[in-house]
């Protein structure tokens, strides 16, 4: 029995990392908002790894926070260990990695959700999207229920047909242990969305009482307190170690005498998997002059005895599971709670998305998170909450929101998806952001935070303390490139002692000392003069703005090239196949996605400098001729 059961601006399908952030994202901007979950206690789930951010996913996290999300704040909440990694390198690869509390990270975003003025979270399985006059508008449910909205964010993660591979075992299902999604993934094909297959695994869950953590490395976190929101209060948290332990000859042996029992070796997992992110039969055939890899125990909260074998991502039978992780020094004797699995599932080829996350073919439908080919709950998180904005805004008549590549991370990653042939899970990696020295984990309020107030999704009082955070550091900048340091000899005593820095005869500024590799912004405060009293972030910031101001306007200046490509707009009604002169890729290519500009045509792979010239010709010659019809 089909009824009518409620009416809204935007419905959320799904309420994973992405689900969770876009519902929060509509609902903020003032849109009566509906979030739809297959299990109400699995909002937010982890069904991975229970970490949060590192190189790249950091920054995306950080990028979501300043931008009025809520995954740096719910980290910080459900944080049980906090690690800065990179800092032997420079600050572009600086990166915050948190331990989470899996179901206090689930419970804290749930609540926050439940109390989200303008938003409904409710229990259904959606089945069919629902079309009226060629757009969107509503969902049908396996109840019979239909809610209408004008936009449609589904956000269906790896449940769409999904089929757990357990060595020869296999059944349909979702992530621990879930119900698949069936029903809607016929439905985005009966729309002419085009789907591909990819998969991805999950490591076994041990006891921790049966482990022998004396025969391992402990892995603490940072002593420095460390949070990933800008706004979030500093607070001391009890943090639980991690553990290193090595896969050993024993465990190679074991693993090559079960390849045939392998789904990833005997064919029945034919789907691609994340390259970044490889299971442990995978590591053991490719890199077989390696005697050992490493494996990381981690902790899943502080009220369970689970433990996540990182490293050890499997799909082997349960009792090849079981025996390579007793050939682990200090896991002779563990016990396995839960098998390790792979993941089989349907995405949509994300060559089909607008750079707002919005269809090409279907007004007002949108998608984020695994449903578009990545990986990882910040690359979803990320999505999420760019497509819950542009929903928004689409409900409103408003321009999407869209990120360049020059100024978030989160624009490389959309960028990349929507321009780029993916042929594998997609992760976010710093190396993929070619002004990464420009797109920092420390300066993504400075980056986002006025865009996020603009959207609507920033507070005003949070607004303000950005403003006041922004005056301190610009005045501490001019404070350090105004002042001479004073020549006496208390100064060259205390630059003497600071790794043999020296002071020249005709005086230097605080920001010329700064400048020296040897010196650090805590030399300065020695200096017999009166300095600031700020704020640990402010003095960080000034820090590497003075330190790299030469590689940082190298790559503004870059930046500003690239711009006036894509300023160089496409017309959307281009049809590639009359520009004459272009290869037939690159008309095949761009046919298929339709580039906004010049820049983002020049991404595409198979599209040469020679199709770009002709492309300036074709736009030129349409210019002249729009002149002509004018006069």
């Amino acid at each position: 029995m089909v009824y009518s059961a409620g009416n809204y601006d935007v419905i959320v399908v799904g309420a994973g990392h992405a689900g969770c952030e876009a519902g929060l994202a509509a609902a903020r901007m003032g849109c009566r908002t509906l979030v739809i979950t297959l299990n109400m206690d699995n909002v937010a789930l982890m069904p991975c790894n229970p970490a949060v951010g590192g190189p790249a996913k950091g920054h995306l996290v950080r990028e979501v926070d300043a931008l009025g999300g809520e995954i740096g704040l719910n980290t910080d909440r459900a944080s049980i260990q906090m690690r800065l990694l990179n800092i032997g390198k420079g600050p572009a690869v600086q990166a915050l990695r948190a331990q989470t509390d899996k179901k206090h990270y689930q419970i804290s975003m749930k609540r926050v959700l439940e109390g989200q003025e303008n938003l409904d979270l409710k229990q259904a399985l959606a089945e069919r999207l629902l079309i009226e006059k060629g757009k969107i508008c509503g969902v049908l449910t396996s109840t019979g229920a239909i809610f209408k909205a004008e936009a449609i964010v589904v956000t269906a993660g790896t449940y769409l047909k999904g089929r757990i591979v357990i060595g020869d075992l296999s059944f349909p299902g979702g992530p621990n242990g879930q119900f698949p999604s069936v029903g809607l993934s016929d439905s985005l094909s009966e729309l002419g969305v085009r789907m591909g297959r990819f998969k991805t695994g999950t490591p076994p869950r041990v006891d921790q009482k049966s482990i022998d953590f004396s025969k391992m490395s402990i892995q603490p976190g940072d002593e420095k307190p460390y949070q990933f929101s800008f706004v979030s209060p500093f607070v001391e948290r009890e943090q639980m170690p991690c553990w290193l332990t090595y896969t050993t000859e024993e465990t190679n042996r074991i693993i090559r005498e079960n390849l045939h029992r392998s789904p990833l070796f005997t064919g029945s997992i034919q789907s691609q998997g994340p390259r970044y992110c490889p299971s442990i039969e995978t590591k053991v055939v490719r890199f077989s002059d390696k005697p050992a890899h490493q494996v990381f125990i981690e902790p899943e909260g502080k009220d369970t005895a689970e433990m996540y074998v990182q490293g050890m991502s499997t799909s082997l039978p349960e009792d090849v599971q079981l025996a390579m992780l007793r050939t682990l020094p200090g896991m002779e004797k563990v016990e396995m709670m839960r098998a390790g699995y792979a993941i089989e599932y349907d995405y949509v080829f994300p060559g089909q998305l607008k750079l707002s996350l919005e269809t090409k073919i279907i007004p007002g439908l949108f998608t984020a998170g695994q449903i578009n080919g990545t990986s990882g709950y910040e690359e979803a998180a990320a999505q999420g909450i760019i497509a819950g904005i542009n929903a928004a805004l689409f409900t409103k008549n408003r321009e999407p929101f869209i990120l360049k590549r020059s100024q978030a991370y989160i624009g490389v990653m959309i960028d990349d998806l929507v321009t780029k042939e993916i042929d594998e899970p997609y992760r976010m990696l710093t190396s993929r952001a070619e002004y990464r020295l420009l797109l920092r984990q420390d300066n993504a309020d400075l980056r986002l935070t006025e865009m996020g107030y603009e959207i609507g999704l920033v507070s005003k009082e949070r607004y303000e303390t950005y403003i006041r955070k922004q005056k301190l550091v610009e005045e501490e900048r001019s404070r350090l490139e105004r002042t001479v340091v004073p020549v006496s000899a208390d100064t060259k005593k205390i630059l003497g002692e600071i790794n043999g820095a020296g002071l020249p005869q005709q005086g230097i500024t605080l920001a010329g000392l700064l400048r020296r590799p040897e010196v650090s912004y805590g030399d300065l405060l020695l200096l017999p003069m009166s300095h600031p009293d700020l704020p640990e972030e402010v003095r960080e910031q000034v820090k590497i703005q003075v330190k790299y101001e030469g590689y940082i306007k190298k790559q503004q200046s870059q930046a500003e090239r690239i711009k006036r490509l894509e300023e160089k707009k496409l017309p959307t009604d281009i049809d590639y196949r009359k520009v004459k002169g272009l290869s037939m890729e690159a008309m095949e290519k761009m046919e298929n996605i339709k580039p906004v500009s010049i820049g983002q045509a020049g991404r595409i792979a198979g599209v040469t400098p020679a199709d770009l010239s002709v492309l300036l010709i074709f736009l030129e010659q349409n210019r002249r001729n729009k002149n002509r019809n004018h006069s």
